[in-house]
């Protein structure tokens, strides 16, 4: 691992720290400790969705024109802007306002760091390197959490403060981490190859990133965005846990990906990319049966506790399968001097994904029980027949690299075993016939 590597890495541990230290507690500050109600604060959590929606579909753009370094500069200090003035905020519009900056910032975040490993990185250590990167953002948004729970414990306006201040504190040391590096040289817009030409235009005329599109937003609609809406209101109100338990649950999945994640790498990336998309699904949805047996069955209430923090490290699993496989393949669809683009166009079903999943799993997660663990079934066996379809659109070098290398080492052994290749006239044959 390279130098600009190893700093890139620490910026997405201190991006997912900040991260960790607000986000778990914006309503309790805007709703209780700010006493501006419940409806700002799901304003607030709403403007964070829109920020993100409004800004991705310019960034990729700007990562590939001006490069993903400066593009960070300017998210990480906004992101910083918005922090603090949040942490200062006591009226709606000042918070309503602090969070769309701060929600921007870190929406243009991920796919420029994304953008910066995909740079620094080849396509035998790619893989690895969104591998770790997974593993550092989950354990800073664990660790932030925990520390910041204890730091706002008495819900007092100075704590929060403290809190925010200590998040814009970390992005604006990340703008110094971030100030070292040095990227590789890479083609952008302005002396782009003419694979480059042509923008979004081209990205939806792709059919393999479309249907990888597609793909993405079935799993982050039915996992990530199920976490803290329709399925921690199902395991309230049908499996009886308490909010406590919520928190135990949320644990187990940050705890399944720190353990499993360098655990199932060399697994994951000796195999088809698109097998192992389609058998996370066929493991969501056992996560989900799980999660029907704690509301639904008939067991105890401790055996309805274990089965639904079981739904959530299943999900971990999943997830630690996920982010060694997905984030290099985009990487590797991408054309030469549009890898931005195409990270930014997946950040951006993400976002939709997130904003769509609680809308519509909060509600039926509280109330219709059964057809909300049914419903998600189904989405999770949408996965695997969407993972599979997608396998028949990509290269072997785009589905299974790791084969593809294999076959080129061992090309070139038999390549050193005999120089002179197959059709070479042995020297001793060559000798007899001169005499």
């Amino acid at each position: 691992m390279g130098a600009a590597m190893r700093r890139i890495h620490v910026g997405n541990a201190l991006s997912a720290f900040g991260l960790g230290f607000t986000v778990p507690f914006l309503y309790v500050y805007v709703a209780q400790v700010r006493e501006l109600g419940a409806t700002t604060a799901g304003l607030v959590l709403a403007v964070f969705a829109v920020a993100a929606l409004v800004v991705l579909p310019f960034t990729g753009r700007a990562v590939d024109r001006r490069g993903p370094l400066p593009v960070l500069m300017v998210a990480l200090v906004t992101a910083a802007v918005g922090a603090m003035s949040l942490g200062l905020a006591n009226n709606a519009q000042t918070v309503i306002a602090s969070a769309a900056l701060l929600g921007a910032g870190q929406a243009v975040m991920q796919p420029a760091l994304a953008t910066m490993i995909v740079e620094c990185s080849t396509a035998e250590t790619r893989t690895r390197a969104f591998a770790t990167q997974f593993f550092l953002q989950n354990l800073g948004l664990g660790v932030g959490g925990l520390i910041g729970g204890q730091i706002v414990k008495h819900e007092r306006p100075s704590d929060f403060t403290l809190l925010f201040a200590i998040e814009a504190s970390m992005f604006l040391l990340l703008v110094v981490v971030m100030a070292t590096v040095r990227l590789p040289r890479q083609a952008r817009i302005a002396d782009a190859t003419p694979q480059a030409e042509g923008g979004m235009k081209r990205l939806f005329q792709h059919r393999a990133m479309v249907q990888l599109c597609a793909l993405g937003f079935v799993m982050f609609f039915a996992c990530y965005g199920q976490f803290e809406s329709g399925l921690s209101a199902y395991g309230v109100e049908a499996a009886g846990i308490s909010p406590s338990t919520l928190g135990f649950a949320l644990a187990a999945n940050t705890g399944a990906i720190v353990v499993a994640q360098f655990l199932v790498l060399k697994f994951v990336e000796r195999r088809e990319r698109s097998k192992v998309i389609a058998s996370v699904g066929l493991l969501w949805a056992v996560a989900w049966i799980f999660a029907g047996y704690a509301g639904l069955g008939h067991g105890s209430q401790a055996m309805a506790t274990a089965a639904f923090i079981s739904t959530y490290a299943l999900f971990g699993l999943g997830e630690a399968m996920l982010s060694p496989t997905v984030a290099p393949l985009v990487a590797d669809l991408a054309p030469s001097g549009m890898v931005g683009q195409y990270n930014s166009a997946f950040a951006l079903v993400k976002q939709l994904a997130l904003a769509v999943g609680p809308a519509i799993g909060g509600p039926m997660g509280a109330s219709l029980h059964a057809p909300y663990i049914l419903t998600f079934i189904v989405f999770s066996l949408g996965i695997t027949v969407l993972a599979v379809k997608l396998g028949k659109q990509l290269t072997p070098a785009q589905n299974h690299p790791w084969a593809v290398r294999q076959a080129a080492v061992a090309a070139k052994e038999r390549a050193a075993e005999d120089p002179a290749g197959p059709g070479a006239v042995p020297a001793t044959a060559t000798a007899t016939a001169a005499v």
